[in-house]
């Protein structure tokens, strides 16, 4: 065989070999792409809406005489916790009115397969028939820079213009960037999407590792449960530091005083964050949590659930049930459940936050549960007295998943952990194992190139001469001897 027939099929088996390993990075690629968009379309799902004789309750009336504060909402989807913490914050002062506003008054989903119902419009505030806020809180939405957050960018920059304070929280920053109303100055945001924000919007001042920073009338947080913080400051701002500290002393908030540091851990993506991307991306298999939610919940105790378990862990399928269609929280916020009817959901464990003994529970959802053979269980029914919404799940969390887990899903929520302690399996075993039968899948996948070659090669090396149907190699080796005597004069053969 010549140099260049070598050099040839060299070429022709790299060839195979990259179309393979192309085909295996592909293959486990779309799989984790398919998981990671089940984790989300579960996180984010689609809201109710009202039929028949099921009316949204009306939005309570909003006192003219107090420092007002509107949350926006997207409707889009919008982070639970970027939404309930800053609405509890403001809404445990008498000093301060607090309403949710959004482009309609309809269902809008919340991460962690949660549902809330907006108070009031951004229309109803530019027609003056709702008080203009004072303060303006902006969670991180699900299409900050997207058309259909056209109108709500706009609303925010025009209440700033009208002297509003604007609290962005979390990755809720990259919308005000996007408005153009962080421009020039110092801002912060989620730990993890900081990098990114740099690149798109370098006229702004990204700060890693500060709780939140404060331009002007602008104040910025880091990651989700930070916004508790950042709306302490502000009433802090508002009200007075008494106000503030006794607010913030009922919260619990780890380590936070009125005049504490802003500086936090800067953090990075490490190989311990493992687990979030695996439960994302591998969400089979995972159990099923119902979320029982009672009236008169706590905003915070509500999101950490929607979080702990669905949002942000992504180690379970959250399904949120009332005893009746809507709840209303603490300080009035209405969210929407499933009702507590003969469907089952398909849950496994069924918990109930912010309730500290059984009998609070509504009798329809221990009425559900019995039927359905679950234990009520009560992640805040241990709690102590001094602790944050957070602290019950995240135990809960390790206990029936695992520590690692727990501990990522602090880090993502940056939430202070060091004094938690965390009981339950080192690792999350479940994702682990389908992430490795994924692999399996996709090596097999990148086999299949070599497979089609050698049966390419076998057929031709066993495929006869043009004209010669039928004929095996060693037959075709033969043929020519065979034909040669069969060539000889007539008379040879006869003599």
């Amino acid at each position: 065989m010549s140099g260049k027939s070598k050099g040839r099929r060299a070429v022709r088996r790299a060839g195979w070999v990259l179309m393979g390993t192309a085909l295996s990075v592909a293959s486990f690629a779309g799989i984790a792409f398919a998981g990671v968009s089940t984790s989300m379309a579960d996180s984010f799902a689609p809201a109710p809406t009202a039929s028949g004789d099921r009316a949204w309750p009306a939005a309570k009336p909003v006192p003219k005489d107090r420092i007002t504060v509107a949350v926006a909402v997207s409707s889009e989807g919008s982070v639970a916790t970027d939404v309930l913490a800053p609405y509890q914050v403001f809404a445990e002062s008498g000093k301060f009115s607090v309403y949710t506003v959004a482009a309609e008054r309809r269902v809008f989903p919340l991460s962690g397969g949660a549902h809330l119902l907006p108070d009031h419009t951004l229309a109803e505030v530019e027609r003056g028939t709702v008080p203009e806020p004072d303060v303006v809180v902006v969670p991180a939405v699900a299409d900050p820079t997207g058309a259909d957050e056209a109108w709500l960018r706009q609303w925010i920059v025009e209440r700033h213009r009208r002297g509003a304070r604007v609290l962005g929280v979390c990755a809720g920053s990259e919308l005000l960037a996007a408005s153009g109303l962080l421009d020039g100055r110092d801002a912060t945001s989620f730990w993890s999407a900081i990098d990114a924000l740099k690149h798109r919007y370098p006229q702004v001042h990204w700060d890693r590792g500060r709780r939140y920073v404060e331009d002007g009338r602008v104040t910025t947080t880091a990651g989700v449960t930070s916004g508790t913080v950042g709306a302490l400051r502000v009433v802090e701002e508002l009200a007075g530091k008494d106000e503030a500290a006794r607010i913030g002393k009922g919260l619990s908030y780890p380590g936070w005083t009125v005049d504490g540091p802003t500086a936090i851990p800067a953090n990075h993506l490490a190989v311990g964050d493992l687990p979030y991307a695996l439960n994302a991306a591998f969400p089979w298999l995972r159990p099923t949590v119902g979320i029982g939610l009672v009236d008169g919940v706590g905003e915070i105790d509500a999101a950490a659930a929607f979080e702990g378990y669905g949002g942000v862990s992504f180690t379970a399928r959250t399904v949120v049930l009332g005893a009746r269609g809507t709840v209303t929280t603490r300080h009035g916020l209405v969210l929407v459940t499933r009702p507590a009817d003969r469907r089952s959901h398909g849950v496994d464990r069924f918990v109930v936050p912010g309730v500290a003994e059984p009998s609070a529970v509504d009798a329809p959802l221990r009425t559900w549960a019995h039927r359905n053979k679950l234990a009520v269980e009560l992640p805040g029914g241990g709690r102590h007295t001094e602790e944050f919404g957070f602290d019950p799940v995240l135990r809960d969390l390790a206990e029936h998943s695992d520590r690692r887990t727990a501990l990522v899903t602090a880090k993502f929520s940056e939430y202070p952990s060091s004094h938690l302690t965390l009981t339950g399996a080192a690792w999350p075993w479940r994702s682990t194992l389908l992430a490795g039968a994924a692999v399996v899948v996709s090596v097999a996948a990148g086999f299949v190139p070599t497979v089609i070659r050698r049966a390419v090669r076998r057929r031709r090396a066993t495929k006869p001469p043009h004209g010669l149907p039928g004929r095996t190699a060693s037959e075709v080796q033969e043929y020519p001897a065979r034909e040669a005597g069969s060539r000889r004069p007539s008379s040879v053969r006869h003599r």
